[in-house]
């Protein structure tokens, strides 16, 4: 794995051949960034074999999705640690579940329909919010993203970010004040 920092032109290119199934641009771009991607999946998950798995899957939806990549979603670069953020986050969930709810049945249902920040990235504005999102801090921008698009409670985003729940509640409500005087300007 290397150490240094992915060009992002680079990676655009890369993400340009994945998207064409070249196995070798794939290699390529797991060498430039798993380190990179790992870390993020550690660092939220808190346990190696659970990093490593989302990982693994975050690389699999990379690999199906590099096609649909495009410039207004961010830098390619924290467009696949995004992938990898929620990846980490749904896998934590999904095993929080299991362990609370007792419901083998649980782990297999998934909502497949789009949540309302997908509608609002789709609209005109999607550019102005992608970038407005960017500016948040990242415990800010997980803590809208999740509550908003992914439908966390405020004791599940808790458990998810390791946080007190006072604490998210303070991100979420910081990060709407910051968005809404970024969407202003």
């Amino acid at each position: 794995m290397t150490t240094r920092d992915p060009d992002q032109e680079e990676l655009m290119a890369l993400l340009v051949s994945v998207a064409r199934s070249d196995r070798q641009a794939f290699q390529l771009l797991y060498k430039m960034i798993s380190a990179r991607m790992f870390g993020l999946c550690f660092k939220l998950a808190g346990q190696q074999e659970l990093a490593e798995e989302a990982l693994q899957d975050a690389f699999v939806q990379i690999w199906h999705h590099a096609g649909e990549y495009h410039s207004d979603r961010g830098t390619p670069l924290s467009w696949m640690l995004t992938i990898a953020r929620y990846r980490t986050l749904d896998l934590m969930r999904s095993r929080a579940v299991r362990r609370t709810s007792g419901d083998e049945h649980l782990e297999h249902l998934e909502d497949q329909r789009g949540g309302p920040l997908d509608a609002s990235l789709r609209s005109a504005g999607a550019r102005q919010l992608t970038g407005c999102l960017d500016e948040l801090s990242d415990v800010q921008r997980d803590s809208i993203l999740l509550s908003y698009y992914r439908g966390f409670t405020h004791d599940e985003l808790a458990q998810a970010l390791s946080s007190p729940v006072g604490t998210v509640k303070s991100w979420i409500r910081r990060g709407l004040m910051a968005l809404k005087r970024c969407l202003e300007r």
